[in-house]
């Protein structure tokens, strides 16, 4: 693999070409370095290709790859290669026919763009925001267990099974229930301390873990029409 690029090689980027009259493939340098090879050193096949694209794509790519030899047909396709180094890459190809001065098909001609760093980019943004959600919402419910836990001095397992009581008697999940003990005791958290506080703390709670009424939606009154 060529670790020194020069400054104006695009190496997520290359073009390639397939020539039907001699059925041979051209690689520029940027789709030979794509696949792990001296620009230059290597004279690329069908076979060579194959055995570089990843096992549970091969077989997909090479229907692909057949009907462009004989048809010429445009086409792009996103899947996985492997390169000399065992690094897999994802790539999109697409390719579109070349035709001969006579109509008929001559080739196909087109370009490979690695993405690997964005897609792999765009998986780790997926995951992240996905674990900060949980997070979130996980918060949530400590906070509520812990307002139990402070109001009846209870241990945290006992707090946890009052919620997930409350939460099937209600038909609400666990975390809206949570959320919604939360958000009306965020701003009178000091109150739980006094029994005026704990009073209230109890209405909501009660309030919570009542089913919602034929005419309320989401546990909160029907508008008026």
């Amino acid at each position: 693999m060529v670790d020194d690029e020069p400054a104006n090689r695009t190496p997520h980027a290359g073009s390639f070409r397939y020539l039907a009259a001699s059925d041979t493939w051209e690689w520029s340098d940027e789709v030979a370095v794509m696949h792990g090879y001296e620009p230059g050193s290597v004279t690329p096949t069908t076979e060579l290709m194959l055995s570089h694209k990843h096992p549970d794509d091969r077989t997909t790519v090479a229907e692909l790859i057949e009907n462009v030899r004989l048809h010429g047909a445009a086409f792009s396709s996103r899947h996985r290669i492997i390169d000399t180094a065992g690094r897999i890459r994802q790539v999109v190809v697409v390719g579109d026919r070349i035709v001969g001065t006579d109509g008929a098909h001559a080739g196909t001609a087109g370009f490979y763009v690695d993405i690997t760093d964005g897609f792999q980019a765009d998986i780790q943004q997926e995951i992240t925001a996905e674990l900060a959600a949980i997070t979130q919402r996980r918060a949530a419910i400590n906070q509520a267990i812990g307002m139990l836990m402070l109001r009846y001095g209870l241990n945290p397992e006992q707090a946890f099974r009052v919620l997930t009581t409350l939460s099937q008697n209600a038909n609400v999940k666990l975390r809206d229930l949570a959320e919604r003990l939360v958000r009306q005791a965020e701003d009178s958290a000091a109150a739980l301390l006094t029994d005026a506080g704990s009073a209230v703390f109890d209405e909501w709670l009660n309030a919570a873990g009542r089913p919602p009424r034929p005419d309320s939606i989401n546990g909160e009154p029907a508008a008026q029409s």
